[in-house]
């Protein structure tokens, strides 16, 4: 509860402080990392406030004995998602809100027992539109952990890299948003993005582009976005993004990536099949290469079938 705790009080900080930036923009982020849902034209004109969500949570458990192929003689994996969203429309204004919180956990014998996903990510964003398919927008959004992250080279050797608000990203984007059916595409000249650091070991290791002995980094940079959301079939559903961002102020040629493809397939009502896809590249993560200071691509590649509950949708 504690961590909680300081997670809504940070983000409460943050919005107060991105909030009196949006006339004087200065930075850019490297992640708005999050789709908020949309919903259909034909409801738009009718609806004021609607929210809804879902929770989905993947079991996965192996186990070997005299296995010729090799392997773990045991292995298990839980994955949860937990999302919610409030949409707001009223004239030509559209507000959206949307949070979602990511954990898995993956015990196996020869690595231990660690986590393999772990993001809170905020994101609301308020519109006013021009014509059928343009919006001029301004965006918020918050991301940051609620766990301790570590790199691993062995099962038992680790250096602890990451932990809740360590770092934390906030930002403010302003924009137009182009955005016929199933796609959009978010194009920012002007948005700032704080990088937050608070646990002081990482603060002395100057990671994530913050400097050594800083608390908070702001940058400046140009942002697009494009998102694909799709029903394949009723039973098959389709969410990609890929966002691309360049520094103005720090090597503006290293365009920071984040891709992501999301496939979702319902078994019945209770239960579905997911693959998830993400790769990312950042240059101020440097965590990797021979001597764990060089930026690299970062791929995370996840299929599990298990619960899924829709928490219901109001108007």
């Amino acid at each position: 509860m504690k961590r909680i705790s300081l997670l809504i009080t940070y983000m409460f900080l943050f919005s107060t402080v991105g909030l009196s930036q949006l006339n004087n923009l200065r930075t850019l982020p490297t992640e708005i990392f999050r789709t908020i849902k949309g919903i259909p034209d034909s409801d738009t004109a009718k609806m004021r406030w609607k929210s809804g969500g879902t929770f989905n949570a993947n079991l996965a458990q192996g186990t070997l004995s005299n296995w010729a192929a090799g392997g773990d003689d045991f292995s298990m994996s839980l994955n949860a998602y937990f999302n919610y969203y409030l949409l707001h429309r009223k004239g030509r204004i559209s507000w959206d809100s949307n949070l979602d919180i990511y954990l898995g956990y993956v015990q196996t014998t020869s690595l231990g027992s660690r986590k393999n996903d772990d993001r809170v990510d905020f994101l609301s964003k308020y519109g006013y539109q021009l014509d059928k398919k343009w919006y001029l927008s301004a965006l918020y959004s918050f991301r940051t952990q609620l766990f301790d992250g570590y790199t691993y080279y062995s099962r038992d050797s680790g250096t602890f890299v990451s932990t809740f608000l360590s770092p934390a990203y906030t930002l403010i984007s302003v924009g137009m948003d182009y955005k016929p059916k199933d796609f959009s595409l978010f194009l920012s000249p002007a948005t700032s993005r704080w990088t937050l650091m608070t646990d002081p070991y990482l603060i002395k290791q100057g990671l994530y582009g913050v400097g050594k002995g800083n608390h908070l980094q702001n940058e400046i940079g140009a942002f697009s976005s494009m998102t694909y959301n799709k029903t394949i079939w009723k039973v098959i559903t389709y969410k990609g993004r890929l966002d691309l961002f360049t520094n103005y102020m720090h090597n503006p040629q290293n365009v920071d990536v984040y891709f992501t493809n999301s496939l979702a397939f319902k078994i019945t009502k209770y239960i579905q099949a997911s693959y998830n896809l993400e790769m990312i590249y950042d240059d101020d993560v440097k965590l990797f290469g021979p001597q764990k200071n060089s930026p690299a691509l970062q791929l995370k590649s996840l299929i599990g079938i298990g619960f899924a509950l829709n928490l219901g949708k109001k108007s």
